[in-house]
């Protein structure tokens, strides 16, 4: 009976460690604290204390004054080495966008999302470049739904795609760029290889970030399949589709003037930042060659997978007229594959 005992606290103890390990996980990949308590469907209360417990212990181990900061969120070395589809619960997430989307039809839609973890990232690499993996999903059909629906339906649909897109984005380790219209930018970012010549190893710190933006379109697919357009149905509204397109490359992190704000009577100035370069201008206009509900990739990408993750995908025939991007490595056609759904 002690042995039993024994048994099942050593076994509470590990589970306990291992949520803990999540937790920390979550939050040092650029997780928002609330996000994290409503994947692990706990409070944002303990969320909050665990963390806390940490920067205050990492501060007495490191013998660091209450004013460093020990956690650096985001930290992009952890967000593109951690496979976060392992702790990625999909069906609570449905059943959260699913709440989420009976409350926005019954009163209004609520979008709590904050770029402030954005906004650090494209300040650490700002006005330089990096290598990112660009995701671009869409909503499929929309000019036709903002001819047949009141403004009201149309746009409570839109803010829930958004809202549930960006959520996705953050649980698996990534960052929404900017929302254009009916359609989210995000990217996710990968460990740094500068000065490298060893393709192998490029290719190894560029597998995880790929993977993780990989499994996030399929569950952002499976969300709106399972999640929210089953609540659509109830309400007499159009069901959704979407459209999802993800390549990786070098791009450059460039400010646009200055964002000036009043804060307690003092004028806030901060950089606008944005991402540009020709890996997102590929990702966006990929997207248009998935069908509804599915997503495609680039040749860059699929390089990265191992052969049973390659067999998964088939590659897309396109005619010259439509498709004129090319290769930057060898000058032939740049390819590309879509998801076997």
């Amino acid at each position: 009976m002690n042995e039993e005992r024994k048994s099942s606290s050593k076994s509470t103890e590990a589970g306990h460690d291992y949520q803990l390990q999540t937790i920390l996980n979550l939050y040092n990949s650029g997780i928002a604290e609330d996000i994290i308590a409503l994947q692990l469907d706990i409070s944002k209360e303990y969320v909050h204390k665990i963390i806390e417990q940490e920067v205050e212990e990492s501060k007495t181990r490191n013998g660091l004054s209450r004013s460093d900061n020990v956690l650096h969120s985001p930290t992009p070395s952890l967000a593109s080495s951690f496979y976060l589809d392992a702790i990625v619960d999909i069906r609570l997430a449905i059943r959260n966008a699913q709440t989420r989307m009976w409350k926005a039809l019954k009163s209004e839609p609520s979008f709590d999302i904050s770029m402030e973890e954005t906004y650090k990232v494209l300040q650490k690499f700002a006005r330089s470049k990096v290598t990112l993996v660009i995701l671009h999903v869409d909503l499929v059909g929309s000019t036709q739904l903002s001819m047949t629906l009141p403004l009201d339906r149309l746009t409570t649909i839109v803010q829930t795609f958004t809202q549930e897109m960006s959520v996705m984005i953050s649980l698996y380790g990534g960052y929404v760029l900017k929302y254009i219209g009916d359609a989210v930018l995000a990217f996710f970012t990968v460990d740094s290889v500068v000065n490298s010549d060893d393709d192998q190893y490029i290719q190894q710190q560029q597998y995880l970030p790929c993977i993780n933006a990989i499994n996030c379109a399929m569950s952002m697919i499976k969300v709106i399949r399972e999640g929210i357009n089953p609540i659509l149905n109830q309400y007499d509204y159009p069901e959704m589709a979407i459209r999802v397109g993800i390549d990786i490359g070098k791009s450059a992190i460039i400010q646009y003037g200055w964002n000036i704000h009043l804060l307690n009577n003092i004028q806030i100035k901060e950089p606008l930042l944005d991402i540009l370069g020709h890996t997102v201008n590929m990702a966006v206009k990929m997207t248009r060659l998935a069908k509804p509900d599915s997503f495609v990739i680039g040749q860059f990408v699929y390089d990265t997978l191992d052969k049973n993750q390659r067999s998964r995908f088939e590659e897309i025939s396109t005619r010259d007229d439509t498709w004129t991007y090319t290769n930057e490595k060898t000058g032939s056609v740049y390819r590309v594959y879509r998801s076997k759904q």
